[in-house]
């Protein structure tokens, strides 16, 4: 679903030549793109952080930024300094590739065509901040009043709203809902593609709302997306809370990338440190106040259970011993399912080009962004969406649309061979749950993935309406000088069970899991931290990353990783919360229709 970079995958070799040079000289040249990993003869810190992805680069900063801590950060990947992540429009190939990304594919999906499906996380400075789309969406207010509902007292949306406008610099400005000054820059669409608008005005036909700001006061309807974008570039956590005020040379701040962390050593239930991999030699850091997880879905609840925090019945099975009984660790598994619903174009005003299959082309974008941050490589071209309810009785929207002037296979990785557009579209809030377990004690080995996808019949009705009701937006006025025939599902694909066959053949991860290691009460047997972010039962131990979120978000999971880590930090450094925003939410005028008018369209066969 991401940019339409692969559809010059033919020049791409060039830019590769051409990058060898600039990589060499551009970002060793730049400061702003310099991290230098700092050698330390002292293995003594008050606080580590395993994971530099969005939470842990975070927490770097803000542990970091009182002189009396000393702060280790360590990063399994390499850091992030590639054209391939700095450049937006490349966004294919960084979640493509393996060099920053862990690559990881799921078990077979009983559900899914018994398929093992491609899921990539990032594995690099900046974790999958480096290689996702940059799309910035919060969620709706509701779900973090249903994470207080869940257990996580003291996570409300009024809690969260301070610490999301901390985060963020968005280039409009400061508002109740939006931060001005913050280290994560946030940029509004730039796109004049008339079907970015075609999308919009088809949306509106339809009764759906239009939002000026779908991390604001309306989430639901149609509109334009906001990007972490800056100036040109990926505006990855890396650059925002590394980079930016030098803050990666502190004196107090070690990062070390090519950094496998093997388990967490305790004494007795105390978290003292981490024992770690670096250059192929086992080394040892320790502790003297927090040992904090930020290695994400996948590899925080791994690491709890290399360290013996788990099921203790499986990992006696495995031979590893046990230090605290804590069964949902690794469970809970949520993520957002998506299908690409997609039309050929009757006007060339698609981003394909029949002549973008010559090399100068690519290397004409490429040269273009390299030399002045501007042009098509500025974006993913993931700018305009649509939130909406499948339902009347549904409160709040529960299914997203990424709207994408190109056709694009595959997690953007095989071009369309014509012009055309996609609508990538997603469910919210699935009620199917999957797991992450170790096949052995090997920190090496990757675990099992089994997220479970649409193991309930609601999970497959929703899916099939959200295929239903974009085609019912493509099918209005605004696209009748643009719309031409239906690629995919295909309009002979109509039925229940014909969906269903389509669904399970083509449905993708849209990269959002979260939960495995989720925040709740301590009366709750599933709970792995409670609602400062401590492991349950354990000292000197915590969780920071979208693994601790009790229900996964209604949108993109980035933004909310973000803020958890900020608040997360304050309660780290024994600050004082900040203040509480009641904000005002919009809500639809009646909960009677999702929408002005019933829909066109019949969502069962």
């Amino acid at each position: 679903m991401y940019s339409s970079l692969a559809r010059v995958r033919p020049g791409l070799s060039n830019l590769r030549q051409i990058s060898f040079r600039t990589d060499s000289s551009y970002f060793q040249q730049s400061k702003s793109f310099s991290v230098q990993t700092k050698e330390s003869g002292d293995d003594d810190y008050t606080h580590i952080i395993v994971g530099a992805g969005s939470a842990g680069c975070v927490l770097a900063n803000r542990l970091s930024a009182q002189p009396s801590n000393k702060v280790l950060l360590l990063e399994a990947g390499p850091k992030d300094n590639s054209w391939q992540i700095q450049m937006p429009i490349a966004a294919t190939l960084a979640i493509g590739g393996k060099t920053h990304n862990w690559y990881y594919h799921t078990v077979p999906q009983r559900h899914m065509a018994n398929r093992e499906m491609f899921w990539p996380r990032g594995k690099v400075l900046g974790g999958s901040s480096s290689i996702n789309g940059m799309v910035y969406v919060r969620g709706h207010p509701e779900d973090y009043e249903k994470w207080e509902r869940e257990g996580a007292t003291g996570w409300s949306y009024a809690d969260c709203l301070p610490y999301f406008k901390r985060s963020q610099c968005h280039e409009l400005g400061e508002n109740v809902y939006r931060g001005g000054n913050g280290p994560l820059h946030v940029s509004t669409s730039k796109s004049q593609n008339p079907l970015f608008e075609a999308f919009i005005n088809a949306g509106k036909e339809c009764g759906y709302p239009y939002t000026s700001d779908m991390n604001g006061h309306q989430q639901e309807g149609v509109g334009w997306i906001d990007q972490t974008v800056h100036k040109g570039r990926r505006w990855n956590c890396s650059n925002a809370y590394l980079r930016s005020g030098d803050v990666q040379q502190r004196k107090n701040l070690t990062i070390y990338s090519q950094s496998l962390c093997d388990r967490v050593l305790f004494e007795g239930t105390k978290a003292i440190g981490i024992e770690f991999t670096c250059n192929k030699v086992k080394k040892v850091a320790k502790a003297s106040q927090d040992v904090i997880l930020s290695g994400g879905t996948v590899n925080s609840p791994q690491l709890l259970m290399l360290s013996g925090v788990g099921n203790a019945d499986d990992l006696k099975a495995l031979g590893i011993p046990v230090v605290a009984h804590l069964p949902g660790v690794g469970q809970n598994l949520q993520d957002h399912l998506q299908v690409y619903v997609q039309y050929t174009c009757t006007k060339p005003v698609s981003l394909y080009k029949a002549k973008w299959k010559l090399p100068f082309t690519m290397l004409a974008v490429g040269l273009e962004w390299f030399m002045f941050q501007t042009g098509l490589g500025t974006s993913a071209h993931l700018e305009a969406g649509a939130f909406i309810r499948s339902r009347a009785e549904v409160k709040h929207p529960d299914i997203q649309m990424h709207f994408v002037p190109v056709l694009v296979h595959d997690h953007g990785q095989i071009p369309g061979e014509c012009h055309g557009f996609q609508v990538c579209v997603n469910t919210l809030r699935g009620t199917s749950r999957g797991f992450i377990k170790l096949k052995s004690r090997d920190p090496t080995e990757y675990p099992m993935i089994d997220p479970n996808y649409l193991d309930t019949e609601i999970d497959r009705r929703d899916l099939r309406h959200s295929i239903r009701l974009t085609r019912e937006i493509v099918a209005q006025k605004a696209f009748d000088e643009f719309r031409g025939e239906e690629m995919a599902p295909g309009s002979s694909v109509q039925t229940d069970s014909e969906l269903d066959a389509f669904i399970s053949a083509k449905a993708e991860t849209i990269y959002h899991p979260t939960s495995t290691c989720k925040m709740g009460s301590e009366e709750d047997p599933m709970a792995v931290v409670d609602c400062t972010t401590r492991v349950i039962g354990l000292e000197n131990l915590r969780v920071v990353d979208a693994s601790i979120m009790p229900s996964i978000t209604s949108g993109n999971t980035n933004a909310p990783t973000i803020m958890i880590a900020e608040r997360a930090a304050d309660m780290i450094l024994g600050n004082k919360q900040l203040e509480k925003i009641n904000a005002p939410v919009w809500r639809p005028a009646s909960s009677e229709t999702q929408r002005d008018g019933e829909p066109k369209v019949k969502l069962t066969a």
